[in-house]
């Protein structure tokens, strides 16, 4: 099985794939004119506005449901495993990524906007929907549906119990069984409230956990100030192969850098317009643009704050693929959550494991938490032809199982398994989101020309040329006409202006 399992993430995780998420977000960045850099005031604005109807999220509230599957093992754990087998300049393009991602993101998240469907109290949408509707190939939206199921309920939730699990073996000496109860306890009393429950616990457990986090990073950084030079240095000249000790790990740093960074941010992978479909907006760009920043605090901030403190505190290790030591600062250390726990153990004595540890559940518990929500989704998508109610609860269930399971398991395998996951995903959706991102570069153009009026921009898809949105033809349509009227202004030929 294992054996099987490193096979098919070696032939996942080839260099097509690395390729394909530095290109298609390069490729994005340019025909959006970067707008991941030229509407950042907008983002931040659109991050604090209300939710504008009683039954879905606020944008606040959808941020935190997408941080919370962004957000987790692999800004610590994944990290200093980047570094470990790709150096230092692993994380610098686990920044290129996060840069260029921040676009896919863009994309993706406003696709999931423009064709999600009312479900009963809620909004659904997400790449199954959009595939169908956007590209008319129900078969296709089929398989991802299938695949999100696989990797949500079955590849990647064992790497966040696993790393719970051995987090407090480290800080609590506690054994992996007791963490397994604990774990699958508390989930099943979250996910069996439903959306609204996981959204509120993840919308105070997030910012909360990220920003304590952040604090800690900034203080350790503050204390080594003198490094902060030689770390970018290093960073930099490990990252383009002109380090004296690094510089022959180019090709690792690379795959490293890109493959950490994709399973941290999930820019293109098609995780996040599952939880930004559920928001309640007046336009689907707004929730595109919210959920391209979303992507910076994950990896600008959250892994940067890793990566700097285990660099500046020598706590890490760099090993060659033939087993090799460039670089040994913690001799017999596995790459994992250790790394950070040593180094903020260096500034503050005994405080390292305990500290990563509540981080480590905090963090990879939300994940979990967005996993479930991506695999409920897709399972409501199926539901939609099958009408099989027993199929939520039969998910529910295998998902509480798979995430006790993985508690207990060797963590390279977890970490295979994950990467499986996260790289089928990413084929499906990459391919998707690139033959179907005209809808999403319509809908900007049109929110950037209501957005330079000084009104607060709503959608009408049908003035666009834009098919198959029927959410924003039916009941949102009134909403937004009611708005327009509020403002007092007129959508003519696609174009919304005031009253003359």
């Amino acid at each position: 099985m294992e054996n099987f399992i490193n096979a098919l993430n070696g032939i996942i995780w080839s260099p097509l794939l690395v390729g394909l998420c530095l290109c298609a977000g390069l490729f994005f960045s340019i025909r959006s004119r970067f707008v991941q850099l030229r509407l950042i005031p907008e983002m931040w604005h659109l991050i604090f506005q209300k939710k504008e109807d009683e039954i879905g999220l606020s944008s606040f509230q959808a941020l935190a449901l997408t941080l919370a599957g962004r957000v987790g093992t692999g800004n610590i754990a994944g990290v200093a495993t980047a570094i470990c087998f790709g150096g230092p300049g692993a994380l610098f393009w686990m920044w290129m990524v996060a840069f260029l991602g921040a676009s896919s993101a863009f994309v993706e998240s406003t696709l999931g906007q423009i064709y999600k469907e009312k479900t009963g109290d809620q909004y659904r949408g997400g790449p199954s929907y959009y595939i169908e509707k956007g590209l008319n190939c129900k078969v296709y939206a089929w398989a991802f549906a299938i695949v999100t199921i696989l990797a949500s309920v079955f590849f990647c939730p064992g790497v966040q119990s696993n790393t719970i699990a051995a987090a407090w073996v480290q800080a609590f000496d506690l054994e992996p069984t007791i963490s397994a109860a604990i774990i699958t306890s508390i989930l099943c009393f979250i996910i069996f409230g439903g959306l609204k429950r996981i959204a509120q616990f993840t919308s105070i457990v997030v910012p909360f956990m990220a920003q304590a986090y952040i604090v800690v990073a900034v203080i350790i950084v503050g204390v080594n100030y003198q490094q902060i030079p030689e770390v970018f240095t290093t960073i930099f000249s490990s990252a383009f192969g002109a380090d004296s000790i690094f510089g022959g790990m180019i090709g690792a740093a690379i795959s490293w850098g890109v493959k950490r960074g994709i399973y941290s941010n999930e820019a293109g992978q098609g995780t996040a317009p599952h939880a930004s479909s559920a928001a309640a907006v007046s336009h689907p760009v707004k929730q595109g643009l919210v959920q391209a920043f979303s992507v910076y605090i994950d990896t600008l901030f959250v892994c940067s704050a890793t990566g700097f403190m285990v660099l500046m505190t020598d706590c890490y290790n760099v090993v060659t693929p033939d087993g090799t030591f460039l670089h040994e600062g913690l001799k017999g250390v596995e790459a994992g959550p250790v790394y950070t726990q040593m180094a903020i153990d260096q500034l503050m004595p005994g405080w390292g494991g305990p500290f990563i540890a509540i981080a480590i559940f905090f963090f990879a518990f939300t994940t979990i938490l967005g996993y479930y929500y991506m695999a409920e989704t897709c399972t409501a998508y199926i539901n939609r032809t099958l009408k099989k109610p027993v199929l939520m609860l039969l998910v529910k269930i295998i998902f509480l199982i798979t995430v006790a399971f993985g508690t207990l398991r060797a963590s390279s395998l977890i970490w295979s398994m994950a990467d499986v996951g996260v790289g089928m995903m990413a084929y499906l959706n990459l391919i998707a989101i690139l033959l179907l991102q005209g809808p999403a570069f319509k809908a900007l153009k049109d929110y950037e020309k209501q957005m330079n009026t000084g009104i607060n921009p709503v959608f009408h898809p049908e003035s666009l040329g834009i098919k198959n949105a029927d959410y924003w033809v039916g009941s949102r349509a009134e909403r937004n006409q009611v708005i327009e009227e509020e403002q007092g202004v007129d959508n003519l030929d696609g174009i919304t202006r005031p009253h003359k």
